[in-house]
């Protein structure tokens, strides 16, 4: 049996166990995703490792300390943290499949990838989301609440730039994307974005999955713009991970069926 986890704290609330080992079930793979969690990340991703786990997902507080204890691929160094680990002969290698969960979200409701994309927020989601996009050939506007963070993401990222919050109306006129990279909206009522700057000629993805229809995507339907709600974020990050643990193509409407009955 082969055996897949996942190392954070907390992790009881994961989702990812159900939809991974749906996946499982549904190939018929003899394995089990499992969840751990450690103290610090080197010590957990070395342990896994000598007890022959195949592949590890990390989330909060571990993605950037996991860096160290990985060999990190290109986009993983560039956005700064790790979640997903690959354990080969040569040593566990790095991930971030977060940028191309949000990459694949939109792609999979047809939206092309061209033009300019506004994210909102610039801590690890947006950092993660900015270089998805900016890879896939957006311009990438990065808006926060903190504009010096704004400016130090857009620093790194190829041909983004920073803004603040009040900037938002502006940035969106001329926009095909918005993301929403914060927690603004996850159990509560309220949107990051003016309902008065979305318009039908916007793709809206909010990277919060609690609630799944937020105040920020029902403001985007009622604009007549189109709407990928933050768990086909969550899927498709899920099934990158698995892709290359397993080398075989994901069953991507049984891990959404699973993951979407726990929601």
């Amino acid at each position: 049996m082969d055996v897949f986890g996942l190392i954070g704290n907390p992790v009881e609330h994961s989702l990812s166990p159900p939809m991974h080992e749906a996946a499982y079930d549904e190939l018929g793979i003899d394995a089990r995703y499992v969840t751990f969690e450690p103290d610090a990340a080197a010590p957990a991703i070395d342990a896994a490792s000598t007890l022959g786990v195949v592949g590890l997902n990390v989330t909060i507080p571990f993605k950037q300390d996991a860096l160290d204890a990985v060999e990190p691929d290109d986009l993983a160094t560039r956005i700064g943290a790790v979640n997903t680990v690959e354990f080969t002969d040569s040593g566990p290698v790095g991930h971030n499949t977060d940028a191309v969960g949000a990459v694949r979200a939109l792609r999979e409701h047809g939206v092309t990838l061209e033009g300019t994309a506004v994210v909102v927020g610039a801590g690890g989601a947006g950092r993660a989301v900015a270089f998805g996009l900016a890879d896939a050939g957006m311009r990438v506007r990065i808006a926060n609440r903190t504009v010096e963070r704004a400016h130090e993401l857009a620093a790194d990222v190829p041909g983004a730039d920073g803004h603040g919050l009040d900037e938002l109306s502006t940035l969106l006129k001329d926009a095909n994307v918005l993301v929403n990279a914060t927690s603004v909206g996850m159990d509560e009522d309220q949107s990051p974005v003016p309902a008065e700057a979305l318009h039908a000629d916007l793709t809206v993805l909010d990277a919060v999955y609690s609630p799944i229809e937020t105040r920020l995507l029902s403001d985007a339907a009622a604009a007549g713009a189109t709407t990928v709600d933050g768990a086909w974020m969550l899927l498709y990050q899920g099934v990158e991970a698995f892709e290359r643990w397993t080398g075989q193509d994901a069953p991507v409407e049984a891990m959404n069926a699973a993951l979407r009955g726990r929601l």
